[in-house]
């Protein structure tokens, strides 16, 4: 673990304690009560007490010490560069279906950093394999108690998940999993299916592996899900693995609805759910939405497709009009996995009189993919399929092909870059509210 860093601001919340005091973005908290945070957890562990005292450093270099008098949990309205003010702690497994070695050379090195952070996993549901965690670190997610965290199991068998993960040490993890129910911890668990490598006979004792530690008033695994491994044209030839057929998908779809269908009469809860790109490879219709229980696993891509449609409906009665003036034309773009899903919603926004929204549904050239996710389109998929094209008044683009927090695409295109090339207005839209505020925009009726 690298030297712990002051954790630099960036942003101060308008009508917060911070603000009131008087701190600016730039500034950076080097301690609070004597104690240097590692990271968020650390800050909003020590922030919890009623009387803080702050070491800050401002933007000049010059150092202050500031006592705070608040009530306990009151938030101070901070929000920092990075959740992690210590450094990330890296991946020393050399997973085959790694995106982090699926990426093409030469982009900037923050895309080649892998993550196997518990931190980032409690904080940002991020999913992490365990094999990487100094003991001293076991320690404080017992003492801090944090959880939920997120696992990549694969396979509970430990000579299929060593192969898998190219670690001696990933054969530990039912010894792992059981060190999370002595404490009454929970995690919510992955499994990527390769075909050929832990499918089949694999999967079923995977999975039911998983099943058996669903038990008591705080089970420990309190989610699976079950996704198809994604593969680019940048992946290492030698890297064993075979693409999910439609044949494939319909096998684990059957195998998997089985399986949970037998944990719902034993524990009362599927504990094992099929991610919706197995639906849409396989050419099914998606499971209806009573069966998702609580999306335990909606960012996993588990119930999102139907997830939307049911908030759509909710939020087009409310917020979409009969009519639109001035007349106005988009194009949305989304994966082609979702085209077929989607059409109620294209309908229903076209419903709209003076509205008219196209729908280009894609595939991902960059990736080499001939099925695509909405979230794996690239700046240069949209350039070579929108280009010269008549696209109305905007493109409405999906939050989920950015990265986080940045309007920079996966290849590293900015948004304004292909907003220039395209020469076009694009609209990035974060979910249902956004999409349809965006269609209705300064409507005069």
């Amino acid at each position: 673990m690298s030297t712990i860093q002051p954790a630099r601001i960036t942003r101060v919340l308008p009508d917060s304690i911070a603000a009131e005091i008087g701190f600016e973005v730039g500034d950076a908290i080097v301690a609070i009560n004597g104690t240097r945070p590692r990271d968020l957890i650390d800050y909003q562990f020590l922030c919890a007490d009623e009387v803080l005292e702050l070491e800050v450093l401002d933007v000049t270099g010059k150092t202050h010490h500031i006592e705070i008098e608040k009530d306990y949990d009151e938030d101070l309205g901070l929000e920092f560069e990075t959740a992690l003010f210590d450094g990330l702690i890296q991946c020393n497994n050399r997973c085959p279906f790694c995106f982090i070695d699926q990426q093409p050379p030469g982009k900037r090195s923050s895309l080649y950093l892998k993550d196997d952070d518990y931190r980032l996993s409690f904080l940002y549901g991020s999913y992490l394999t365990l094999t990487n965690l100094p003991e001293k670190e076991w320690r404080r997610i017992e003492q801090m108690r944090l959880s939920p965290l997120y696992v990549s199991v694969h396979a509970t068998e430990a000579e299929v998940r060593t192969k898998l993960l190219k670690n001696p040490r990933a054969g530990q993890i039912l010894q792992q999993i059981k060190w999370f129910q002595e404490r009454r911890l929970q995690i919510h668990a992955q499994v990527v299916v390769c075909p050929g490598i832990n499918d089949g006979q694999h999967l079923e004792r995977t999975l039911k592996d998983l099943a058996s530690f669903h038990t008591g008033e705080v089970p420990t695994v309190a989610s699976v899900a079950v996704v198809p491994v994604g593969l680019t044209r940048f992946r290492p030839q030698e890297d064993e693995l075979i693409p999910v057929t439609r044949e494939k998908a319909k096998e684990v779809i059957s195998q998997v609805k089985m399986l949970s269908q037998q944990f719902r009469q034993k524990f009362g809860s599927s504990v094992a759910w099929l991610a919706d790109e197995w639906f849409l490879i396989a050419g099914e219709e998606l499971p209806s939405e009573s069966e998702y229980e609580e999306y335990p696993q909606i960012d996993n891509g588990v119930g999102s497709i139907q997830l939307f449609i049911k908030e759509f409906a909710t939020v087009a009665a409310e917020l979409l009009p009969a009519k639109v003036y001035p007349q106005r034309k988009f194009t949305w773009v989304v994966g082609n996995t979702v085209e077929k899903a989607f059409q109620p919603i294209l309908k229903r926004l076209n419903s709209v009189e003076g509205l008219e929204v196209n729908m280009r549904a894609l595939s991902s050239d960059y990736w080499g993919q001939d099925i695509s996710v909405t979230g794996l389109l690239t700046g240069h998929d949209l350039l070579l399929n929108l280009a010269g094209q008549d696209l109305g008044d905007g493109i409405l683009l999906p939050k989920v092909m950015l990265k986080h927090g940045e309007l920079v695409f996966l290849d590293d295109m900015s948004v304004a870059e292909l907003a220039s090339k395209l020469k076009i207005n694009i609209l990035p839209v974060a979910g249902v509210e956004d999409l349809i505020n965006a269609c209705v925009a300064d409507s005069e009726i």
